[in-house]
Formats: structure tokens, C-alpha cells, sequence
């Protein structure tokens, strides 16, 4: 797997649910490893399936 780049990741994070970045900080221990895990799950899933941006008024088609 190639390395992936500081925006793909950058954008992984904020498409994230807001419980999810709010619950990394939070006080109980339980809650982080919980919020730490999901992140990490969204990461992964933003990583092997990335987003197809097209331009406005034409349609997403699959190659296949």
C-alpha cells in the first residue's frame, strides 16, 4: 500500500463523527480508546475505498 498523503488523512479525520473527535479528548479512558478505534476504523475505510470527485454536472461512472 502506498503512503497516503497529509490531505487524505487530513480529510479522513473531519469526515469522522463529531462523538468521534470530541470523544479523543475526552477525560474517561474507556471513551478514548472507543472514539481512538473508530477514527482508526474511518481512516482505514477513507483509505481503501477514496472519494471520486468529479466535475459539477457530470455523472460518477464506474470504469468496469
Amino acid at each position: 500500500m502506498d503512503t497516503p498523503s497529509p490531505q487524505a488523512l487530513a480529510s479522513a479525520v473531519l469526515i469522522a463523527p463529531g462523538w468521534v473527535r470530541v470523544g479523543i479528548a475526552a477525560p474517561s479512558p474507556r471513551l478514548r480508546e472507543e472514539a481512538a478505534l473508530a477514527l482508526a476504523n474511518r481512516i482505514v475505510d477513507r483509505l481503501e475505498k477514496p472519494q471520486v470527485v468529479v466535475p459539477d454536472g457530470q455523472l460518477a461512472l464506474p470504469l468496469a
